[in-house]
């Protein structure tokens, strides 16, 4: 069984940064085209960026170029680099596979940003 567990949330003001991590057990992420979503209070989850096993990103356009997602392979394991953060980017964040049938969705990490 696939888990997911994301971390490196926390609260930040605006203008800061924070870096995520979402490690995985029971599969291997590098063959998985992998992606990072939010959901905020009150709103549908959104997906933000993805990555693909080669390393071909894609970003919203409410983040592109202040977020930057990566994986290492060898530590089965993806990233969000999140620079600039503005108190719009307050959600919790959850990585899963982008697929029909994604695995089983972690407790996902807070981030705040806020003043």
């Amino acid at each position: 069984q696939v888990q997911l567990v994301e971390s490196g949330g926390g609260l930040v003001q605006p203008g800061g940064s924070l870096r995520l991590s979402c490690a995985a057990s029971g599969t291997i992420l590098g063959i998985n085209v992998m992606g990072w979503y939010r959901q905020a209070p009150g709103k549908e989850r959104e997906l933000v960026t993805t990555i693909t096993s080669g390393g071909t990103t894609t970003y919203a356009d409410s983040v592109k170029g202040r977020f930057t997602i990566s994986r290492d392979n060898a530590k089965n394991t993806v990233y969000l680099q999140m620079n600039s953060l503005k108190p719009e980017d307050t959600a919790v964040y959850y990585c899963n596979r982008i697929s029909r049938a994604p695995w089983d969705w972690g407790q996902g990490t807070q981030v705040t940003v806020s003043s």
